[in-house]
């Protein structure tokens, strides 16, 4: 599992008090599963409520303080609260903030972190902060994000719907612009195991180009969507030479709160 000792000993006070309306996201969220990558340094709480993020922040320093921990406030401003957490000469860092809530599946409930982003919200978050940033760690991630979630392609077209600024064309073009990494960048990350940098290019150079032909291939009013196979019961990466019908494939829009794959409703493509 990749998490310290420490962060596990500090996500054992929180975890149980997290809830749909204060969930655990961002890199640690997405790296809670065994087989992942890299150890996270932080911890992200998400907030659908700006006055959320002060009421979590006071009931979880109490906790931690319970516990003997030391907490230092960084950055207190509204909608964000970020603190470095400490005991017996080890710290990792907490941030409290609001995010928007909407999202393509609902909160779910696992055992180690409490309540937490879907990992297909963890995996779309993360491919738009790959497009906003040139971080190395992002990269590794979307790596992680396409081996185990979510090929790029059904990736950046999902996306779109979060950033509406960017159109399924244009955040390719974005993307293209990450994966030159020096072997020193990733040196400095905490992976579970050395990264073959060299065969890493080749995938994310691959995965662009079968990104690109998905993005061609698929009508303009899906933007926005994931498509769901309900033999499969995934998300899947549709083939372009069968109807999603034959192929027994819905498609999957977003709202507030996030919604479970419906075979009827999901299928309507949204004025």
């Amino acid at each position: 599992m990749p998490l310290t000792s420490f962060q596990k000993s500090v996500l054992a006070i929180l975890a149980p008090a997290r809830s749909p309306d204060s969930y655990l996201a961002g890199g640690t969220a997405l790296h809670l599963a065994p087989e992942s990558v890299r150890y996270s340094r932080d911890f992200d709480f998400f907030h659908d409520l700006e006055a959320k993020v002060a009421e979590t922040y006071s009931g979880d320093r109490e906790l931690l303080e319970q516990g003997d921990y030391q907490v230092d406030v960084l950055i207190s401003q509204p909608g964000h609260i970020r603190a470095t957490v400490g005991k017996d000469a080890e710290t990792t860092q907490i941030d409290w903030a609001r995010d928007s809530a909407w999202r393509f599946l609902p909160i779910v409930k696992v055992d180690l972190g409490g309540f937490v982003l879907h990992e297909v919200d963890l995996a779309t978050n993360k491919l738009l902060a790959l497009a906003g940033r040139d971080e190395a760690r992002d990269f590794v991630d979307i790596l992680y994000v396409m081996d185990r979630i979510l090929p790029l392609g059904p990736l950046i077209w999902a996306a779109v719907a979060k950033d509406p600024g960017y159109s399924p064309h244009s955040l390719l073009e974005q993307v293209r612009k990450r994966g030159k990494y020096r072997s020193e960048e990733l040196d400095r990350l905490d992976l579970v195991a050395p990264l073959d940098l060299q065969a890493a290019k080749q995938t994310w150079i691959a995965a662009l180009s079968q990104a690109e032909a998905f993005v061609d291939s698929r009508p303009p009013n899906e933007a926005g969507c994931l498509y769901y196979s309900f033999e499969l019961d995934r998300f899947v990466e549709p083939r372009p030479d069968l109807s999603l019908d034959e192929q027994g494939i819905a498609l999957h829009f977003g709202r507030p709160g996030g919604v479970l794959p419906r075979p009827t409703e999901q299928s309507i493509v949204p004025d």
